[in-house]
C-alpha cells in the first residue's frame, strides 16, 4: 500500500513538474506570438497594402508592442526545456546559455519603438517604422529562434 502512495506521489509530481514547464513554453509562445500579430499581421500587411492603413489599428498595435516587449526577460527567466507542442517557431537553448546576450537584444527594441511613437502617420511613414522595428526584432531571432517546422 506504501509503495502504491509512494509511487502514485511520484508519477503526480512529475505529470506536475511536466505541466509546469509547459505552461511556461506557452506563455512564451503567447508573448511572441502577441508580438507577431502586432508586428506582422497589422503592420506589415499594412506596407504591403494587403489591409487598408488604420492608424487606430497601427496606434494599438505599437501600444501593445511598447507593453509587452519590455517583459521579453522576465518572460523568458525560466527554460522550460522544450517547445510548445505543434508549434511553428520555438526557442533556442541559447537562450539560457547566454541570458545577458538575450536580455541585451531587449533595449534596442525599446528603443526602435520609442522612436517612431508619435511618427507614424500614413503607409510611408509604417514602413519606415516596420523597418526598424523588425530589424531589431531580428537581432534577437537570428540567433535565439527556432524554426520547428
Amino acid at each position: 500500500m506504501k509503495r502504491t502512495v509512494v509511487l502514485t506521489a511520484a508519477l503526480l509530481l512529475g505529470l506536475g513538474a511536466a505541466m509546469a514547464q509547459q505552461e511556461i513554453a506557452v506563455k512564451q509562445d503567447n508573448l511572441m506570438r502577441a508580438q507577431a500579430k502586432s508586428l506582422y499581421t497589422v503592420m506589415l500587411k499594412m506596407t504591403k497594402g494587403e489591409i487598408p492603413y488604420d492608424q487606430a489599428a497601427v496606434d494599438a498595435a505599437l501600444a501593445q508592442l511598447e507593453q509587452s516587449v519590455p517583459t521579453i526577460p522576465d518572460v523568458f527567466a525560466i527554460n522550460p526545456k522544450e517547445d510548445v507542442v505543434n508549434a511553428t517557431y520555438g526557442s533556442s537553448q541559447k537562450i539560457w546559455q547566454n541570458k545577458a546576450d538575450f536580455d541585451s537584444k531587449v533595449p534596442p527594441v525599446i528603443k526602435a519603438i520609442a522612436d517612431v511613437k508619435g511618427k507614424i502617420k500614413d503607409v510611408a511613414s509604417l514602413k519606415v517604422a516596420y523597418d526598424k522595428i523588425n530589424g531589431a526584432c531580428n537581432e534577437c531571432h537570428e540567433t535565439y529562434r527556432l524554426k520547428l517546422k
